[in-house]
């Protein structure tokens, strides 16, 4: 493993990315501003992840050993040998551990015992730094052993350092309500005011341990009266400049987040709204925590299901009130194993007003809701669920009318993947709106932007990134794409790039001018750690707007 600090750079570098249309055709580049693209240390953005832990000089434990030949029985040599330790995160399951020597001029080994079976054994001289590198297969605490010997003396000197890795593992729970500000569950009962914030308890409640790191949630808007938005934060941390879900008068819209849970448990949800008052719910479907359990793999987005084909089950509308499953595990690269799935559920030609409900097969149906939807609405939302054990999901229509279902796989959990969550304090990254940002202006219809956030991403273990993708000031109907560019940044910096195809899923849709939508994305970073987000409208001319803000990222390292 090789020490390093992650660096997320977007959308263009010095003018060699712009739009390029989203056709397979290779077509010439419309070139962005000539700027430089700003870059994200995100070592520190992970801070409160990536820690250090130390174990001072107090600790050691001095011993004779056996007198070499010709010495004294007693070890009186190197009278002050000892050392200082300190151990700090560089990778989800990477470490650097630092062996501060503390000696006379002497002959030393130094053994580290890592505490997962694995040790490493090195020579020095005197005193000084010895610096170690180590990466766990396993999530979890450790115990590191630090053994110093100085043969000629007939001495050693041992320390020991408590270790826990950096990264997060993901723990799926069947769908439960967390909050519903309508009823009171989870707080108290009554609207959202504007700038108001209601609390989310995630640790200690509904069977999530305490010590969490992150949670998934379900969050709707209900009850609307005018435009508005929602930010979710850790409770206890600074409120960042993003937003998670968006609405408009009268709308009920859900979104998907990951957030982190603050120190005490909560999440806060932010009604950042200047006129807005709204009901909010909040469904948990899992948690992360820094131990091991299912990993993530990311996937470039596969169809599984469409009603409208006969796709993943019978062909035809799924009716009001009704149910049907369809098979996960052992399909188009999930493998057999997995315990949850990351989807993105499309409804379009819905008959009237309802929800739909995804949950795992073999369960009765529970009473959340993972997409809403109005009559003639094409709608589209992130969900992860648990998959039940006869490797299938579940997806319940909860209106009375007939609706089609599309159902997209990014992406799955399982005990053998490597993929561990490493949160972030949330950040805008994108926003093509700003005229201060290295892309500024509207993607056209049939382009794609694409962003670049970790040219190394192969070598550095990045396996994708958690975003929240919004589209907003939409010239017409249309549907945002997001998938990994197979072309390396030198690629797009030589112009020796391959024509890139329009995926054929979706990530969000709209309908009409003028609307603001937003959905979670889990975009794998495939092998050039470039992620394209396409414009699918017919027309050149129906172009969007797109705010894309950073929650996060896996790493197998």
């Amino acid at each position: 493993m090789r020490s390093r600090r992650l660096v997320i750079s977007v959308a263009v570098i010095a003018a060699t990315i712009g739009l390029v249309p989203g056709m397979a055709q290779a077509a010439e580049p419309v070139s962005p501003p000539p700027v430089s693209a700003p870059k994200l240390d995100l070592g520190k953005a992970a801070a409160s992840n990536f820690k250090t832990f130390k174990s001072p000089a107090e600790k050691s434990v001095r011993k004779a050993l056996p007198a070499a030949k010709g010495k004294a029985a007693a070890a009186a040599g190197n009278p002050d040998l000892n050392m200082v330790l300190s151990a700090t995160s560089k990778s989800a399951h990477g470490v650097e551990l630092v062996t501060d020597l503390i000696s006379e001029t002497a002959s030393l080994t130094v053994t580290v015992e890592w505490g997962d079976g694995r040790k490493d054994v090195v020579a020095a001289s005197g005193a000084g730094p010895v610096t170690h590198q180590h990466a766990y297969a396993e999530l979890g605490e450790y115990n590191i052993k630090v053994t110093v010997t100085d043969a000629a003396n007939a001495v050693e000197v041992v320390n020991n350092l408590e270790y826990g890795t950096a990264g997060s593992e993901f723990t799926p729970v069947a769908p439960t309500r967390l909050l519903d500000t309508r009823t009171g569950i989870g707080g108290p009962q009554g609207i959202v005011l504007p700038s108001g914030t209601a609390r989310v308890k995630v640790g200690g409640n509904a069977g999530i341990p305490e010590g969490v790191t992150a949670v998934v949630l379900n969050v709707t808007a209900t009850e609307t009266n005018n435009s508005g938005f929602v930010t979710a934060f850790p409770e206890g941390g600074e409120r960042p400049i993003t937003s998670n879900v968006n609405w408009v008068a009268g709308q009920t819209v859900p979104n998907q987040v990951i957030v982190p849970v603050g120190k005490n448990g909560y999440v806060d949800l932010y009604n950042g709204s200047w006129g807005s008052a709204t009901h909010l719910i909040a469904d948990v479907s899992g948690y992360f925590t820094p131990k091991a359990s299912s990993g993530y793999t990311p996937m470039t987005p596969a169809r599984f299901v469409d009603t409208r084909e006969g796709l993943g089950t019978s062909r035809g509308q799924l009716a009001g009130q009704t149910t049907f499953s369809t098979q996960i595990n052992g399909l188009r690269g999930v493998p057999q194993g997995t315990t949850a799935v990351a989807l993105n559920v499309t409804v379009t030609n819905p008959g009237k007003y309802g929800h739909l409900t995804v949950f795992p097969s073999g369960q009765a149906a529970p009473d959340t809701s993972s997409l809403n939807f109005g009559a003639g609405q094409t709608i589209a939302n992130s969900v992860i669920v648990p998959v039940g054990k006869d490797g299938k999901v579940s997806f319940r229509n909860g209106a009375y009318a007939g609706a089609d279902v599309v159902v997209d796989v990014v992406g799955y959990y399982s005990p053998d993947s490597k993929g561990a969550f490493v949160p972030v304090a949330p950040f805008r990254r994108l926003d093509t709106r700003e005229p201060q940002d290295p892309y500024h202006g509207a993607i056209p219809g049939g382009y794609f932007l694409p962003v670049i956030f970790s040219p190394s991403a192969a070598d550095d273990g990045v396996s994708g990134y958690v975003l929240n993708a919004t589209v907003t000031n939409t010239a017409n109907s249309g549907f945002l794409s997001v998938a990994p560019d197979p072309n390396s940044l030198e690629d797009y910096r030589n112009g020796t790039t391959e024509p890139v195809e329009a995926p054929g899923s979706s990530t969000l849709n709209w309908l009409g001018k003028g609307r603001t939508v937003a959905n979670l994305v889990q975009a794998s970073s495939g092998e050039n750690g470039i992620v394209d987000f396409f414009n699918q409208s017919w027309e050149e001319w129906a172009t969007t707007d797109l705010v894309v803000d950073f929650f996060g990222y896996y790493e197998t390292n």
